[in-house]
Order: structure tokens, then sequence, then C-alpha cells
């Protein structure tokens, strides 16, 4: 059986080097990866064709060289603001393309995606993996099922480190089109839209600050957010989309929930399986996680249909991305935003 040919498009998103690598690991899986934006990189980023290298994986210097060699499918993990001409240049070429989140930085973006794709005949798909936590898909079942009754409310919170340390666009207003309220409030607004079978977000109430990082003085995005989302069904979800996680703190992130039914309380924590402990040597605490490979899962439902979960697409990427430009208006104005 002929091998899936799979481009991966710019190194600058942190998640590309995983997915490069999880690429190269897969039975039946062709990688070829390219990474020429780097002229946005910050001195001391490694991108290119050194960390090409490092990763182990084929490497071509140009966009062109890539669609060339005729892909099946791309993954985008270039700048936000990149991920239009990237995603339309795929399309072009008939190409499937999963993209990383959000799906752009303004609405307008993402709508012209969404429409190229349609007009191409080809998938697009968004980089939302915690759909495939075996702990959402538990929740989702009992909401399905009615165990809960009728959903009134959900409390949520998606933290982790600032990414600005590790790839300096993430707080650049321009390439990443906002801070932690961008990054962070889509995973938690995507399960949400599964959850609630496309029942529709109708006003949004966002306040964010950049406190957490004020001292450093170079940030020149919030750092902190929370939302409140009122649904079309009556749900009310409070969200938390902060960059608070200490850079000490020996995990990156996490997300949670507690889905608040008329007959129960589920809750959820999509990355808590894990051993915790202590390191001498380090002198703090390490956790060593044993769960499923989220991102694992994603990528071979995105291609090979597999695991029975759908992957987010582009029409729910681009929701999620409109509650994202309307809490930026909510917090800018100080009120409440109703969206249509």
């Amino acid at each position: 059986m002929k091998d899936i040919k799979v481009g991966v498009l710019s190194f600058a998103h942190v998640h590309a080097g995983g997915f490069a690598r999880l690429l190269a690991a897969m039975d039946g899986v062709e990688v070829l990866t390219t990474d020429p934006d780097t002229d946005l990189a910050a001195p001391g980023e490694l991108r290119g064709k050194e960390f090409a290298a490092r990763l182990g994986v084929n490497y071509v210097d140009t966009y062109e060289e890539l669609f060339a060699w005729g892909p099946d499918k791309v993954v985008v993990c270039a700048e936000n603001v990149r991920h239009r001409p990237l995603v339309e240049r795929a399309a072009a070429h008939g190409v499937d393309v999963l993209c990383e989140k959000p799906l752009a930085t303004t609405p307008e973006d993402g709508a012209a995606m969404v429409e190229a794709c349609r007009v191409a005949g080809v998938r697009l798909a968004v980089a939302h993996p915690v759909r495939f936590s075996p702990a959402y898909l538990a929740v989702r079942d009992a909401v399905r099922a009615g165990t809960a009754g009728d959903v009134l409310a959900v409390a949520g919170a998606n933290n982790g480190y600032m990414p600005g340390a590790r790839r300096r666009w993430f707080v650049d207003p321009h390439l990443a089109g906002g801070g932690a309220l961008m990054d962070h409030t889509v995973h938690v607004v995507d399960l949400l839209d599964d959850l609630f079978e496309g029942s529709p977000v109708t006003s949004v109430y966002a306040q964010t600050n950049n406190v957490l990082y004020e001292a450093e003085g170079d940030v020149p995005v919030e750092t902190a957010g929370l939302l409140t989302l009122t649904y079309a069904n009556g749900a009310v979800l409070t969200l938390d989309c902060s960059w608070s996680q200490p850079r000490h703190h020996p995990a990156w992130g996490g997300l949670s929930m507690q889905v608040i039914g008329d007959r129960a309380v589920l809750e959820m924590d999509a990355f808590d399986q894990k051993v915790f402990g202590f390191d001498e040597r380090a002198r703090g605490g390490v956790e060593i996680p044993y769960g499923v490979d989220l991102d694992g899962l994603m990528m071979r439902g995105f291609l090979f249909g597999e695991g029975g979960v759908g992957v987010t697409d582009g029409a729910a990427g681009l929701r999620a991305l409109r509650v994202v430009s309307a809490a930026y208006e909510s917090a800018r104005a100080g009120c409440t935003v109703r969206l249509d």
C-alpha cells in the first residue's frame, strides 16, 4: 500500500517539532518539512534546516519544493497570521490541511480559509486534540445519555506557560493576534461546541490583563483572561484562559472542566494521568505522564479516520475564532458583546 505523503509547513509553533516526530514514527507515512519564514524568529530560536536535523526529518528549503513533492496532506504550524496564505496555497494544490489553532487571527481570514477549502473540495481540519481525551469523551457520553440532566453551567480552565519564552512571536500582537485569550480560549470553546452539538454562543463578556508578567515589561499582550459565555441552550461557561503556570512548574499546563447539570456534576482533567514526585537533584517537583497521546490520536484521526472521534473542522474552528474576536471586543469596551 502506498505511503501517505505529509508535509509540515513551518516550525514556528511550539507543537511543530512534536508533530514532525510523530509523523516520522508512523507506519505508512512519509514526512517532509520546510521552514523558510525564519525572518521573524527571535535570536537563539532553533528553526529551519538545523531544527529538522535535530528532529531527524527530511527537509526542503521552500514551500514550492514541498508542494512539488506532491503531498497528500499538510500540517500548518506557522505563526497565526500566516495560517491563511498557507491554507489557501494548500487548497490551490488540492491538498487536505490540518491547521494549528487558532484557525486565524481574524474571523475574516478564517472565513476566507473555510471558503477556499470548500471551493477546492479539500478538507480543512483544526488541531484541537483534547476532543480525543478519554476524560472528555466520558463527560460527553454522560451528557448525551442524560446522566447529568440539562447542563446549566460549565467552569473551565486552560492554563499554561507563557509560550513566548520558547517562540517569541506568541507575544507579538500582529503575528499571534493577541495573547493568552487568543491562545487558550479556543480549546474549551471547541469542546463545548462539540458537547452542545452546535448550540451557538449568544453572548461574551471578557476581562483581561497582563499583571502576571507586568514586572518583565516586554510582554505587549494580555497574559490572563476570564470569560463568561452564554449559549443558546441556556448554559453558561466561565473560562480561565491565563498563562498562569509558573516557569518552575514541572508541567506545561492543563485543561479541566466542571460540567454542572440539574442531575449530576461531571468533572474532567484532560492531562491528569500522571505520577507525581520530587526530584532530589533538581530540588523540585516532577510529573511523569502515562495517559494516552492526544496528538497521536488526533493525527491518526486526520490521516486515517481512526478513533471514531471527528477532528475539528474548519467551520467549528471559525465559530471558536468568532468567540475570541467577540471576547477582545468585550475586553476593550468593558461590556457584554452579543453574537448573531
